[in-house]
C-alpha cells in the first residue's frame, strides 16, 4: 500500500508550487508535518488571484493531484509587514494576513507528467496511491 500526505492548494497557487515559483504555502493553521507531500489542484480556481497575477486559468488542471513538494520548516507571521515583505514567495495578497498566518516553507517541487484524479479534503489527508503509477520525471 502507497499513503501519501496530500494537501489540496487553489490554482493558481498549486501551479505556481509545482514550477518551483512559490516556495511558501500560507494557511491560517500550523502544522508539525514535515516531509514530502502531494499537491492537489481543487475543481474551483481563484480567478481574482490568476487575473492579479497575469496567469491564464483555463490552462490549469483542476482536480487532480499536480504533483508533490517538501515542507522544511514553518513560519509565524506575527505582522502584516513581515507578510508582505515575503510576498515574491507566497504571491498572496496583502489582505491574506491574521493573527494567526503560518508559512509552510517549501523545497523540492516536482510537477506530475499525469495528473492524478482525485477528490481534495481540508488539511491534509492521505491518499492511497498503490494502484497508480506516478509518472515524474
Amino acid at each position: 500500500m502507497s499513503t501519501f500526505k496530500c494537501l489540496s492548494v487553489s490554482q493558481p497557487f498549486a501551479d505556481l508550487i509545482i514550477k518551483g515559483k512559490k516556495t511558501i504555502e500560507l494557511r491560517h493553521w500550523n502544522t508539525n508535518y514535515r516531509g514530502e507531500f502531494l499537491i492537489h489542484s481543487p475543481t474551483k480556481i481563484k480567478t481574482q488571484d490568476c487575473k492579479r497575477l497575469g496567469i491564464n486559468p483555463n490552462v490549469l488542471p483542476t482536480g487532480v493531484i499536480v504533483g508533490k513538494a517538501t515542507i522544511f520548516d514553518t513560519k509565524k507571521y506575527q505582522t502584516k509587514k513581515e507578510l508582505v515583505a515575503d510576498k515574491k514567495h507566497h504571491f498572496a495578497s496583502d489582505d491574506y494576513f491574521s493573527s494567526k498566518t503560518f508559512g509552510f516553507l517549501l523545497k523540492s517541487p516536482k510537477e506530475f507528467k499525469l495528473p492524478i484524479p482525485a477528490k481534495g479534503k481540508l488539511g491534509f489527508f492521505d491518499v492511497d496511491l498503490s494502484s497508480t503509477k506516478i509518472k515524474d520525471d
